[in-house]
């Protein structure tokens, strides 16, 4: 990744540690989801380093494509947090479409402002990142089958 700056590395960083935190998460509900009920809020968690991560983004003159996608993680993950295990919704099992539209809508928002600006700094690592979100969405999607819950 020659060329780039510290902070663009920062987020090359962020965005595919992202993105590995989701396949293992997936992977993880789909193989063993005991593991999921029980350690599945460390992804919600997780947001709060991006969103420092953003913020020295922000504050470091970085466009706000760069910072963004930590700040809608974490605004994902407290309303999946508050859902899921404050509140303790079963919202996915019957689907309930005032939960789930506003839950998919930030996810995948969070997701697209990880990948996207990956293309400000190199095509290579969007293709990269769009393989890695096709893995990962192809393990959420299949990891629904008969589940409850998370």
């Amino acid at each position: 990744m020659s060329g780039l700056d510290d902070l663009e590395i920062l987020f090359v960083a962020s965005s595919f540690l992202f993105q590995s935190i989701l396949i293992v998460h997936f992977a993880l509900r789909k193989w063993h989801f005991d593991y999921v009920m029980r350690y599945g809020w460390i992804v919600y968690g997780l947001s709060l380093p991006a969103a420092v991560v953003s913020m020295l983004l922000l504050l470091n003159g970085k466009t706000w494509s760069f910072w963004l996608g930590g700040v809608i993680y974490l605004v994902w993950a407290v309303y999946g947090f508050a859902v899921e295990y404050i509140k303790k919704i079963q919202w996915r099992n019957p689907t309930r479409l005032p939960i789930f539209g506003p839950y998919l809508f930030l996810y995948l928002a969070a997701v697209m402002f990880y990948w996207w600006p990956l293309g400000l700094i190199s095509k290579p690592l969007w293709y990269v990142y769009a393989v890695l979100f096709i893995i990962s969405t192809t393990l959420n999607v299949t990891s629904h089958k008969g589940q409850q819950g998370i």
